[in-house]
């Protein structure tokens, strides 16, 4: 077990499956205990038990983060169990593909409350505690799309912009706290919604092998890649990293298009 996160707890969104449980595993394998906070009780239960059975402290609380009183009830169990907040991870999210002609106002509402507000609500209720304790990280996963986007991703990559202001506006206001906010921009990660797209390719080998092929580092990044990262920047050793956005995309941004 690792010790650069030893005595700290973290509060980790969407954590039962893809990125989300990435991070919770590599904040757990550095030595934080972790709070599952996930809407599917199934696979929240599932993370937490994993993590509880190769020797973490775990905890699973169901929490729709579209919910205020779920996310304030989800902290408050936290604190009960762990004592203290050291680090919000804002991970739970959905990819979102709208005409923007077409999209009605529900769904833009649906869109901004899953990626955007939702984050927004975790951290106006860590922030106090955190101010208490002097000390904190809020991490915000946005995306590659929040600052270059492809056609069809309309509004998530809105959202995820928004995850950029958001993370600005923290770290300003409440870095004499000795609170930072970083931003974690991930690009292709081997999660369900890129397992899905790959496999509904005519040549689902070839379509992959296309997509490693873009990146510089030829292959798709995994879970554990974002979670390490994130690790990284909750530790003390990030201390002097904040307001920023960090891309982790495999190198794929840096190619001209053309």
């Amino acid at each position: 077990m690792g010790e650069r996160l030893k005595g700290k707890s973290a509060f980790v969104t969407g954590a039962g499956g893809g990125i989300g449980r990435g991070i919770a595993e590599q904040l757990a394998a550095n030595g934080a205990s972790v709070t599952i906070a996930e809407i599917n009780e199934s696979t929240g239960r599932a993370a937490a038990e994993e993590l509880r059975l190769t020797g973490h402290e775990a905890l699973f609380f169901r929490v729709d983060i579209r919910v205020e009183d779920d996310i304030k009830e989800g902290i408050a169990a936290h604190m009960e169990r762990f004592g203290r907040l050291d680090i919000l991870v804002n991970n739970a999210g959905q990819n979102q593909h709208y005409d923007a002609s077409q999209m009605s106002v529900d769904e833009w509402e649906k869109s901004m409350s899953l990626n955007l507000r939702g984050a927004w609500l975790c951290a106006k209720h860590a922030l106090p505690i955190m101010a208490e304790q002097h000390a904190g990280v809020i991490v915000n996963i946005a995306s590659v799309h929040a600052t270059m986007t492809a056609n069809n991703f309309f509004p998530y990559n809105v959202a995820k912009s928004g995850i950029l202001g958001l993370t600005r506006s923290i770290a300003l206001d409440w870095g004499h706290h000795n609170i930072r906010a970083v931003a974690v921009s991930p690009g292709w990660v081997r999660t369900q919604p890129a397992i899905d797209f790959l496999e509904a390719a005519d040549d689902p080998v070839a379509e992959e092998q296309r997509v490693k092929d873009l990146h510089p580092v030829k292959r798709i990044g995994e879970p554990r890649d974002i979670g390490a990262l994130v690790a990284f920047l909750a530790s003390d050793e990030a201390g002097y990293i904040t307001g920023a956005e960090i891309v982790i995309d495999g190198g794929i941004s840096a190619r001209y298009a053309g």
